[in-house]
């Protein structure tokens, strides 16, 4: 991880950590009921979400009476347990590699959710690491979205592949795929449009570019990762849970975490859907994006 990128993790963690902060009252004396409630409507306000808030306030309270838990300390120690345990096997796992090249990742969220700039963040990171790499535009909805991706691809040192305004993205995809195949190339980054998850004719389409993928590359696509923007809070379970029925979701690229003080929502995340965060963005520059470590984000939460 380059200077830039630790200090984007560093400015998150500290605001992670303000966010446990208001989590936890500031004088935690008798645990009573009115302590336990509030301490649950503190963790839900942070993002947390409302079944990991209800049972790690279950555990506060088991401990409680076990005489584990007499003041802010003791509440962090159970808080911590519990974190580790919804994190539990989870780790900085590199992606997903292809037991023959390409390997295919899709990329998918919802407008504004920052899809575009991951693109090119993760060409970056696999073009350093020394790894060729076929950036495909299958944004062909969005204005000025395949010129913005093809920056991003000169950016990053990595081949483009684009279509044509309003064309087929799934053709985009078939089109990256045959290009990486004839180059023998190691990476393909296709960049979807992107859509709200209540729009059941855009998904259609997604779940179409999946299987055009497929269809020319068995095992692929390898990863297909959701971006999803940090600042919109429990929203993002909202969208990770219909685009997982449309598409096999891997893993989650949180961004903007830089920019939130409910860091919680990593934890519903994984509570709830059962789907890890692979990778945060912390930060606008090319480098600014970083793999999430669940054992860094608890101990920076409770230390």
């Amino acid at each position: 991880m380059d200077r830039t990128a630790a200090g984007g993790l560093a400015v998150a963690m500290s605001i992670w950590r303000r966010a446990l902060a208001r989590a936890i009252p500031a004088s935690f004396g008798r645990v009573d009921a009115a302590a336990l409630e509030d301490l649950e409507e503190r963790l839900i306000m942070a993002d947390f979400g409302v079944e990991a808030s209800a049972r790690f306030v279950a555990a506060v309270d088991t401990e409680a009476r076990r005489g584990r838990v007499r003041d802010e300390r003791g509440l962090r120690a159970v808080l911590a347990d519990q974190l580790r345990a919804v994190f539990d096997g989870d780790g900085s796992e590199p992606l997903a590699v292809a037991a023959s090249p390409p390997t295919v990742y899709l990329i998918v969220g919802v407008n504004g959710a920052g899809k575009t700039t991951t693109v090119g963040k993760l060409a970056r990171g696999f073009v350093s690491a020394g790894q060729s790499v076929v950036v495909a535009a299958a944004d062909t909805f969005r204005a000025g979205a395949i010129p913005q991706l093809a920056r991003w691809a000169e950016r990053a040192g990595a081949d483009f592949v684009g279509g044509q305004p309003g064309g087929d993205p799934a053709a985009v995809a078939y089109d990256a795929l045959e290009a990486a195949l004839a180059r023998r190339t190691d990476i393909v980054l296709v960049d979807t449009a992107g859509r709200l998850h209540t729009h059941r004719g855009l998904m259609e389409e997604l779940a179409k570019v999946e299987r055009v993928i497929r269809k020319r590359h068995a095992s692929a696509p390898h990863e297909t990762l959701l971006v999803l923007d940090a600042t919109v809070g429990q929203n993002g379970l909202v969208q990770a849970r219909e685009f997982s029925r449309t598409v096999g979701v891997t893993g989650i690229v949180l961004t903007k975490m830089d920019s939130t003080a409910r860091g919680g929502i990593v934890v519903a995340l994984r509570d709830e859907l059962g789907i890890p965060v692979r990778l945060v963005g912390v930060g606008e520059a090319l480098d600014d994006l970083v793999p999430f470590e669940p054992e860094e984000f608890v101990s920076g939460l409770v230390t």
